[in-house]
C-alpha cells in the first residue's frame, strides 16, 4: 500500500502538508496524549509505544503471548548494563528532548544504546531471514534520493515514510544529508562487540556517513568518546524524533549519522519532563 501511495505522499509533503502521517496511520509521538500522572512511566511508555504489547504485573506481554519481566535498574556498571540490560535498565539514561549536546559530555550517557535482545527479537525477528520477510522500501527524493529498508513490524516503515515526507517539506536544504547514506537493514553485531546492532531489526538507518561522525573513528577509548562536532541540522533530528526515531548524536559514544526507532524513550522523556 505504501509503495503505491509513496509518490502522492511526497507530493503532498512538498506542498507543505507534513500531516501525511494520517495516510498510513503514523503517530506523532511528541503530540500523543500522555498517560495519567502516577503510573509507572517505564511500563506506560512501553505499552503506548508498541501497538501489540501490554504490561501486566511487572512484565511485558509480547506479541507471541510470552512475558518478559520489566526487571530492576540497580545502577550497575555501564558495561554490564549494555551487555544484558533489563527492560527497565533501557531507560536508565533519560533521552534528552532538547536539542542540546551538553548531556552527552558525561561518560557513558547513552540513552538508547542499552537494548534487551530478547525484547527486540520478539518484536522484529530473531534471525536475518525473519526480519527480511517484513522489510519495506522507503524513499526520500527531491534533488537527492535515498532508499531505506525498514521493517513493517510495529509500524516502523509507516513511521519512516511519514518522517521522510516531513523532512522533504522542511524549509532547509536537507539534501546533503541524504547523499551517500550509510544504509538501513543489516543483520550484524555492533563493531567491537557481540551485541546485535539495531540495524539487524530493520529499525535503524544512517544518514551521510561523511557528515555524521562516529566515536570509534576518533580512536578514543570507550567511556572517553571526547567532543562531538555536530553537522546534522536540528530540524532533521527533531522531525525524526516526532515519529519515534532517536538520534545517536545525543550519546556520549556519539553516532551522529544514526537514528533508530525507540518511541518508548521519547514518551518516557516526555512523561518525566512534565
Amino acid at each position: 500500500m505504501l509503495k503505491r501511495l509513496g509518490p502522492l505522499l511526497l507530493a503532498l509533503a512538498f506542498l507543505g502538508r507534513p500531516a501525511v502521517a494520517a495516510d498510513c496511520g503514523a503517530v506523532d509521538f511528541m503530540a500523543m496524549p500522555l498517560p495519567v500522572a502516577g503510573t509507572d512511566p517505564v511500563a506506560a511508555a512501553l505499552a503506548a509505544a508498541y501497538p501489540n504489547v501490554s504490561v501486566e504485573n511487572g512484565a511485558v506481554v509480547l506479541p507471541d503471548g510470552s512475558r518478559l519481566p520489566l526487571g530492576d535498574d540497580p545502577d550497575r556498571a555501564p558495561a554490564a548494563r549494555l551487555d544484558a540490560p533489563s527492560l527497565r535498565e533501557q531507560f536508565h539514561d533519560r533521552y534528552p528532548l532538547a536539542f542540546d549536546l551538553e548531556s552527552r559530555g558525561r561518560p557513558w550517557f547513552d540513552p538508547g544504546r542499552a537494548r534487551s535482545e530478547d525484547f527486540f527479537q520478539a518484536l522484529y525477528g530473531s534471525s536475518a531471514a525473519a526480519v527480511k520477510r517484513q522489510l519495506e522500501k522507503t524513499v526520500i527524493s527531491g534533488g537527492a534520493t535515498a532508499t531505506f529498508y525498514m521493517t513493517r513490524a510495529q509500524g516502523v516503515a509507516c513511521q519512516m515514510a511519514a518522517a521522510l515526507a516531513a523532512v522533504a517539506a522542511l524549509p532547509i536544504d536537507w539534501r546533503p544529508f541524504f547523499r551517500d547514506v550509510g544504509g538501513s537493514f543489516n543483520w550484524r553485531p555492533i563493531a567491537g562487540t557481540t551485541r546485535y546492532s539495531a540495524h539487524s531489526y530493520g529499525i535503524a538507518f544512517d544518514l551521510n556517513t561523511a557528515l555524521g561522525g562516529y566515536w570509534r573513528w576518533s580512536g578514543r577509548a570507550e567511556g572517553d568518546a571526547g567532543p562531538y562536532a555536530n553537522r546534522i541540522p536540528r530540524e532533521i533530528v527533531e522531525t525524526f524524533e516526532r515519529y519515534g526515531f532517536i538520534w545517536g548524536g545525543k550519546w556520549h559514544h556519539f553516532d551522529g549519522m544514526h537514528f533508530e526507532y525507540r518511541p518508548e524513550l521519547i514518551l518516557h522523556a516526555r512523561m518525566m519532563d512534565r
